[in-house]
């Protein structure tokens, strides 16, 4: 699985890593296919019945796409490895939990919103921040968020970008339960190992039932969010959105 992304497995429970926490684990393409591999791994693991995603290091557990890779023009072109990730949770029957240990933004939210289980640390933050690069959402954040929150709710963060803070998460109904960052890792741990220790033909039968019948329309969603992303990527506001963030700098959009 390479560098980018650490599976690993304590007892029945996996634990799948992403380890860029220099970049903030900004979605590169290693670490794209971190993911890819370790949902493979992970459901052909016959003694792994739970899978827990997290992030390395305290600042972030995703800041979503890497943009100094976007920057590069040979590398600038969305495509469907972009996103295995969502899909990939509704198929395997067993069941993920998210444990968000800072900054979910961007991709990096909704790889979150597309577990069964989110575990926040008080001290996380989450975002859409796609338009204020210029982009469209992906990773099925348009079929998750306004799924969770409600259509106003996701409105108002997909327009904005603007990050809120785990209380918010919270009432929105975005994650589960919110603990101090310094316990996120022993309630995560406690809550995998009481599902693994459960009756796992019902529990992959529930997750079924709960999430099954979303495969379909979330696939749509995958699909439109492709031809979308790619549509602002070839935009000027995309460009500028990329530079100046990249820049540090307020970005000058002119909606072309």
């Amino acid at each position: 699985m390479g560098e980018a992304v650490r599976y690993q497995r304590d007892g029945q429970v996996a634990w799948l890593t992403m380890d860029r926490p220099e970049s903030r684990n900004a979605l590169s393409f290693d670490v794209r296919q971190g993911l890819w591999d370790g949902f493979r791994r992970f459901n052909a693991d016959e003694a792994a019945a739970v899978m827990v995603l997290t992030g390395a290091g305290e600042s972030a557990f995703c800041a979503g796409g890497d943009l100094k890779e976007m920057a590069d023009v040979s590398l600038r072109v969305p495509g469907r490895d972009f996103l295995p990730y969502p899909g990939r949770n509704l198929e395997v029957e067993k069941p993920l939990i998210a444990a968000v240990n800072g900054a979910a933004a961007g991709a990096g939210m909704n790889l979150a919103l597309a577990a069964d289980i989110r575990i926040s640390a008080e001290e996380a933050v989450f975002g859409q921040n796609f338009a204020k690069v210029g982009l469209f959402p992906d990773y099925g954040g348009t079929f998750f968020l306004p799924e969770l929150a409600g259509p106003a709710a996701a409105a108002e963060l997909f327009y904005t970008g603007e990050m809120i803070d785990s209380g918010n998460a919270l009432r929105l109904g975005l994650v589960n339960r919110v603990v101090p960052g310094t316990q996120l890792e022993s309630e995560v741990r406690s809550l995998a190992t009481r599902i693994a220790d459960g009756p796992q033909v019902a529990i992959r039968a529930i997750k079924r039932t709960l999430f099954g019948s979303q495969l379909e329309r979330l696939t749509a969603a995958l699909e439109n969010e492709v031809v979308n992303q790619i549509k602002c990527f070839e935009t000027a506001d995309c460009l500028e959105g990329i530079r100046s963030f990249l820049e540090k700098r307020s970005p000058k959009f002119q909606g072309r």
